[in-house]
């Protein structure tokens, strides 16, 4: 008879909830089988915070990096400040980082400069990268298809790109994130990539505090 799986959430926002909540909303989920938790950061800044978090409590690893939205934050030493925080052996993974096309909170290509940056760092140092990628399909996989990210490790969290995306993801060897959204009634894409991909190339999380079910 076989073990049980260890479950993870692989995308959850702990830093936004108050520091007395987030100790009872681990407890809570680990009432419900959830083991494991991995917190992304969405700004550099935020890392003392979410390393302290994590060697507070079991099975609680956080990634280090800068979302799209903070890109214009991105200067060029902080690929060595992220490199040395990135050796801590809590931190499991670098992002949150991608493109962000629908709010455009920073310019187009000072995404793109600190989405590379982010990613040569994920490479050198064989750490997986948690992307995020929303209405920035088309230049996401044209990076992504550059030779020197060729190695690059991707979980393309919440995933809402389609059939197509998803087979060129996992034929470059990422995982999809699957959240709360499988349950929107406007999220058939999202649904028809789960009928299609195999079951070990999908990621559980929450992304909370946002994307709750329907």
């Amino acid at each position: 008879m076989s073990a049980a799986p260890f479950l993870v959430d692989s995308h959850c926002h702990l830093q936004y909830l108050e520091p007395e909540a987030r100790s009872s909303a681990i407890d809570r989920a680990r009432e419900r089988g959830v083991e494991g938790f991995l917190v992304p950061a969405t700004q550099l800044d935020q890392a003392e915070d979410l390393l302290a978090l994590c060697r507070s409590q079991e099975n609680v690893w956080c990634a280090l990096g800068v979302h799209p939205h903070e890109a214009a934050t991105w200067r060029a030493e902080d690929s060595a400040r992220l490199r040395a925080l990135l050796a801590d052996p809590k931190v499991v993974a670098v992002g949150e980082c991608g493109l962000d096309f629908f709010y455009d909170h920073a310019p187009r290509d000072v995404q793109e400069e600190a989405l590379r940056a982010q990613w040569r760092l994920a490479v050198e140092l064989d750490l997986p990268a948690i992307v995020h990628n929303r209405d920035s399909n088309e230049r996401m996989l044209a990076i992504l298809a550059e030779p020197e990210f060729a190695t690059l490790r991707a979980d393309f969290h919440s995933f809402a790109g389609g059939r197509a995306m998803a087979e060129t993801v996992v034929a470059h060897g990422g995982m999809l994130g699957m959240s709360g959204m499988i349950t929107f009634p406007k999220a058939d894409n999202v649904r028809e990539v789960i009928a299609g991909t195999p079951r070990d190339r999908f990621l559980v999380e929450t992304d909370t505090p946002y994307l709750a079910p329907v």
